[in-house]
C-alpha cells in the first residue's frame, strides 16, 4: 500500500509541515523521509532546540528547513492575512498570539502555499489541529463539512471506515427561520462519498455499506431513517458509486447473510468501505477491527479540507508519523 503512495510522491514530490519539530518521534520520521527523498519535511520550532534534540537522539536532519515563528521575518504580513481570513472574529493581537504557536503558524504556511500539507497532533489535541484548519484553510469547494476516514490493512486486505473521529452525530442545519438548509442525510451522504474517494487513493475499489442495526427496514427508530435517507441521497449525488444500505455489519461482509437479508444488492456481502451513522459506532468499530481483527489502522485521515491536514495520536510512534506523513502528502 505504501509503495503505491511513495511511487506517486516520487513522481510529484511534496513539502509537508510538521508542527512539533522538537518531538523525537517527528525528528525520527523526518530523518527517514529525508533519506527517502520523495517528501520534504519542514520542521516548526526553535532552530537551536530542534537541532539540539535531533543531535541528542542521533537523527540526521541536516539540510532540512526549520522555521521558528518567533523569528519569522514575514510575520507581520502573515498576521495581516490571518486577520483578513478571520473576518472580524479575531483581533490583530489574537491572530499574532495564535501564530506564535506551531499549529496555527504551520497551517498558515499551507494556506499561503509555502507547503503542500501538514501533519500535527503529536503533542496537540485533535481540536488544536482541526480548529486552525477549519478557520484558515477551510473546506474545499462543494464540501459542507470535514469528516475522517481510517484505512485498515491486514496483509493484502484493505478496508475503509468513516467517520470515526470528527462528526459526533448528524443533525439538520437550519436557517434563522427554521428551514432546513442542509439535512442530516445530506451530511452523511457527503461523508460516504468522501470516504469512498479516500479509499480509491489506497487502491480500494469502494463497495460502500451504510451501516445500521437494521437491514433493509428490519428495524425502526434511532438512526435507521438517517441511514436510509443518506443512502438514497448518496446514490443521487454519485450514481456510479457502488453503495447500499441500510444494512447490518454481518449483511455487509458475509455473502450468505448479505444476499439472504438484502437479496440483489451489489454491495451486501462484499463491502469494503463502511459508513457509520454516528461517532460512537465508528470509533468502537474501527478499534475492534484493529485490536481483535489484527488490522493496522491508519488515520484519522481528514476529508473535505482545501488542503491535506491530518492529526496524529498523541500516543503515536515514529513509524506511525512516517506513514501518516506519506498518506497526508499523497492526498495533495
Amino acid at each position: 500500500m505504501f509503495d503505491r503512495l511513495i511511487e506517486k510522491l516520487q513522481a510529484n514530490p511534496k513539502k509537508i509541515i510538521f508542527t512539533e519539530g522538537h518531538d523525537p518521534r517527528i525528528l525520527e520520521a523526518a530523518d527517514r523521509l529525508k533519506k527517502g527523498g520523495f517528501l520534504t519535511p519542514i520542521l516548526i520550532g526553535n532552530v537551536e532546540n530542534v537541532k539540539a534534540k535531533a543531535e541528542e537522539c542521533g537523527f540526521d536532519i541536516a539540510g532540512l528547513e526549520i522555521i521558528d515563528p518567533a523569528t519569522y521575518p514575514e510575520m507581520d504580513g502573515m498576521v495581516e492575512k490571518m486577520v483578513a481570513l478571520r473576518k472580524g472574529k479575531m483581533t490583530e493581537e489574537e491572530c499574532r498570539a495564535a501564530l506564535a504557536k506551531g499549529n496555527y503558524f504551520g497551517t498558515m504556511l499551507v494556506k499561503l502555499g509555502y507547503a503542500d500539507a501538514l501533519l500535527g497532533g503529536a503533542t496537540y489535541s485533535t481540536a488544536d489541529t482541526v480548529r486552525p484548519a477549519l478557520q484558515l484553510v477551510k473546506t474545499k469547494p462543494g464540501a459542507h463539512l470535514v469528516s475522517s476516514c481510517f484505512i485498515l490493512a491486514r496483509g493484502e486486505e484493505k478496508l475503509a471506515m468513516g467517520d470515526c473521529a470528527i462528526n459526533i452525530s448528524y443533525e439538520d442545519t437550519l436557517d434563522k427561520e427554521g428551514n432546513v438548509v442542509l439535512s442530516a442525510a445530506d451530511k452523511l451522504a457527503e461523508v460516504a462519498i468522501e470516504v469512498a474517494a479516500c479509499a480509491r487513493l489506497f487502491g480500494i475499489n469502494p463497495k460502500v455499506a451504510m451501516l445500521s442495526f437494521s437491514t433493509k427496514g428490519s428495524g425502526k427508530g434511532a438512526t435507521v431513517g438517517l441511514s436510509q435517507a443518506a443512502t438514497a441521497r448518496a446514490k443521487e449525488l454519485a450514481p456510479d458509486l457502488a453503495i447500499d444500505g441500510e444494512m447490518q455489519f454481518d449483511a455487509a461482509v458475509s455473502p450468505t447473510v448479505g444476499q439472504l437479508k438484502f437479496p440483489g444488492s451489489p454491495v451486501a456481502g462484499y463491502a469494503n468501505t463502511f459508513i457509520f451513522p454516528c461517532i460512537e459506532a465508528g470509533n468502537i468499530g474501527y478499534k475492534i477491527a484493529q485490536r481483535l481483527g489484527g488490522f493496522e489502522a491508519y488515520g484519522p485521515i481528514l476529508l473535505g479540507l482545501n488542503a491535506p491536514i491530518n492529526d496524529l495520536s498523541r500516543g503515536c510512534n515514529a513509524d506511525e508519523v512516517y506513514k501518516m506523513a506519506i498518506i497526508t502528502a499523497a492526498q495533495a
